[in-house]
């Protein structure tokens, strides 16, 4: 009915040995994982900034052309004058 000292050390010798099996493949995944990361960084780095730069200026480029209004002005008017005595115009003596 109870299990014998010795059944129960072999059951608990298979519990421990499951649990250091799953502990090592865990340390193995994460070791494999970040060397892939570290090996890959400069290239995982220039593919994030690429498609933040896509979705930047496509909304960047999609707003300006609202903003004027599709209509710019083919000339301007002349420059406004200054007021005498104003400005960094050349001093009389």
């Amino acid at each position: 009915m109870f299990p014998t000292l010795k059944n129960l050390k072999i059951m608990l010798q298979k519990i421990v040995n499951g649990i250091a099996i799953a502990s090592g493949v865990i340390s193995l995944t994460v070791v494999g994982t970040v060397g892939y990361v570290f090996i890959r960084k400069d290239a995982i780095i220039e593919n994030v900034k690429s498609k933040v730069m896509e979705s930047v200026m496509g909304s960047v480029g999609d707003a300006l052309p609202d903003v004027m209004g599709d209509v710019l002005p083919d000339v301007t008017g002349p420059a406004a004058p200054l007021p005498e005595g104003v400005g960094l115009g050349v001093p009389s003596f």
